[in-house]
Order: structure tokens, then sequence, then C-alpha cells
């Protein structure tokens, strides 16, 4: 990725506070309809581990970089996030979040984004893929974070507003998924709404 350690950071930290206050506004309806199988706080438990990896992998240096970037580890970890045992956690993970899942995932963002700043992006950590840097697994967190916020806006009825910063990020770290995979063209068919591709466009 081709940010700086501050960019990446801020990246993090933007779309942790988006997160946060999108649950906040989730309330009482919690067992609502989130995403496929899951309600709303499975979806909320599987987005939060995308900042419980963090802290987690942290506590488990690696002794040397086995993945060598944010996009590698998503192309290496696709098959991985298909599995059913993804969806169970994530309703476990929902469960654990207690009687007040906005106020633990809260609590949660302060710890993790707290324990981020304290460290340097050449810090090893070992992650279901293998040995990286910090500073690029941070990034695929930050993609996460902003695409299952996302979706839990979309299921809460409110317009996805992805910070700017994180946004960004997320969309680059997309994009080199996509030209990797050789899925550059039809990306970018389906971003400028395409006659093959209709209902959408960025221009």
């Amino acid at each position: 990725m081709e940010a700086s350690w501050q960019e990446s950071r801020g990246a993090f930290a933007d779309a942790a506070r988006w997160f946060v206050d999108t649950v906040a506004g989730v309330d009482d309806r919690w067992d609502r309809p989130g995403l496929g199988e899951w309600d709303l706080r499975a979806l909320v438990g599987h987005t939060s581990r995308s900042l419980l990896t963090v802290e987690e992998y942290l506590g488990r240096p690696a002794a040397a970089v086995e993945v060598p970037s944010a996009a590698d580890y998503v192309r290496m970890t696709r098959a991985l996030a298909a599995q059913p045992a993804v969806a169970a956690r994530g309703v476990a993970a929902g469960e654990a979040l207690g009687e007040d899942p906005a106020v633990a995932v809260a609590g949660l963002a302060r710890r993790v984004c707290a324990l981020v700043d304290s460290r340097e992006p050449g810090a090893l950590v070992t992650t279901v893929a293998g040995g990286m840097r910090l500073g690029e697994y941070l990034p695929t967190r930050t993609f996460e974070l902003v695409v299952h916020t996302a979706d839990l806006s979309v299921a809460l009825g409110t317009a996805p507003d992805v910070p700017p910063r994180a946004a960004a990020l997320a969309l680059r770290l997309l994009s080199e998924v996509a030209v990797a995979d050789g899925l550059a063209g039809p990306l970018l068919l389906v971003a400028t709404g395409r006659p093959s591709f209709p209902g959408f466009s960025v221009l």
C-alpha cells in the first residue's frame, strides 16, 4: 500500500469511529436482519473482529514476513472468508458483546486505536495468512470496517457515508486486488455505468 503510516492510522481510526457511531444507531433492533444469515448483532460482532484481530495479532509477533502486502493478504484469505465457520464466529462475536453492544464496541475501538498508535508500522504480526508487517495488515482491517459498516448502514436504512480517508484507503486496496486478479476492466465498467453494468456510475 502506498500510504504513510500516519495516513493509514488515521484512516483506521476514522473507520473505527464511523463503526462506533453507526452501531450507536442500532438502539434495540439487534435481532433485525443484518447481512445474509446474520442479524444486526451478528453483523456488528463480525465487524468488531476487524478490531479484535489487530489486538490479538499484535500479541503474537511473527518471526518473518510471509505476506508482503495488504492486497496479497486479501487474495490469500478469500477462501477462508467463504467458510461456514466465519458466519458462526460472527454470531459468537455478537453474543460476546453482551447486554450493551454499542458500549462494548466503543470501548473496544478506543483500546485498539490506542494500541495501534503505540506501535510502529514495521512491527511483525502473525495473521491467519502468515507473518506480516503491521503497516500492511492494518489497511485490510480498515477495508473490513468500511465495507461492513456500509452493510450496517444499509441494514439500518441510512446512507453509507464513509469517512474520506478510510474510503480512499479502502478503494485503493480494492483497486490493487482488482489489478492483481486481472479484473480492472470489469471494475472500471461497473464504476462508470457502462451498458453491460447499468445502474451506477461515479462519473
